[in-house]
């Protein structure tokens, strides 16, 4: 069983974003973690991606929402056909635009809440004008999660904005103090702030991992290892980051990684504890 708790799927709006419409230009970014790009997104072949999956033994992805990004917004409802397209395969998270309060908790009402969604994202620092993520003006939408225990995804790491003070931990550390009774999902792990984020995480135990891209050959994944062996077992998360990374060889690279014993938890426990899954192993 493996959750895999990055992926956007060659279908639908995710084909109208960058990743999909320049794959040349995608596949380079793959090479600079020393893989290969999948066949599946050279050739944008769902088909291909849904047999990846199956090899790698992917049971189910995560879809994380993009709603005003500078590199364009996919819509939560193209997101919800899409659990329909590929019915089990994948969990869905509405895409919320930060600068956008009430909006994005009409959205929360409306797919969450209301709908089949299992938590919700944000990228505030990739808007076309930047936010850091612990601004106030954000603060009445995490309110409304909080309420609902809404977990919430927020992309702090890479290329979270204009430059890597929009990833700084203390950024995490303060939101997670001012929400203690909500589970924050760091996609792109904090990177390249590792061993700081690591810090903040040991102490605030409502922060989960999912350093996704960086962990594959990337400086900084040792120190994810360690904590992930250790401290951070229970709130560490797999994801690949598909389609810039392949499904099957990440799959493969992350087993060599971590302690056979703390496996079924990086892999699909964790992911199901904090998006609220009723599932076992042997589904």
């Amino acid at each position: 069983m493996i959750i895999d708790f990055r992926m956007r799927p060659p279908a639908r709006g995710f084909l109208n974003i960058g990743v999909y419409d320049n794959v040349e230009r995608t596949a380079k970014l793959t090479e600079c973690f020393s893989m290969k790009q999948a066949p599946s997104v050279a050739q944008k072949s769902p088909e291909l991606m849904l047999q990846e999956m199956d090899t790698a033994g992917v049971a189910m992805g995560v879809i994380p929402g993009r709603n005003g990004h500078f590199k364009g917004t996919i819509s939560n409802d193209d997101i919800i056909k899409l659990l329909g397209d590929f019915p089990g395969r994948f969990v869905g998270t509405a895409g919320l635009n930060a600068s956008k309060r009430e909006e994005a908790i009409d959205e929360i009402e409306r797919t969450v809440l209301n709908g089949p969604l299992k938590g919700v994202s944000m990228e505030p620092g990739a808007l076309d004008k930047p936010m850091y993520a612990d601004d106030p003006r954000i603060y009445p939408i995490y309110e409304k999660c909080e309420k609902h225990q809404i977990p919430v995804i927020l992309m702090l790491g890479g290329r979270a904005g204009p430059d890597i003070t929009y990833s700084d931990p203390k950024i995490i550390n303060r939101i997670a103090a001012d929400f203690p009774k909500t589970n924050f999902i760091i996609s792109h792990g904090g990177w390249p702030w590792v061993q700081q984020i690591l810090g903040v995480c040991f102490f605030q135990k409502n922060i989960y991992l999912c350093p996704d891209m960086y962990l594959f050959n990337c400086s900084g994944a040792a120190d994810y290892i360690m904590a992930a062996n250790n401290f951070m077992q229970d709130r560490f998360l797999y994801g690949s980051a598909y389609p810039l990374m392949p499904i099957v060889d990440c799959v493969e690279h992350f087993k060599t990684l971590f302690k056979p014993e703390v496996l079924p938890k990086l892999m699909w426990k964790n992911a199901a504890k904090v998006l609220g899954l009723e599932i076992s192993e042997g589904d």
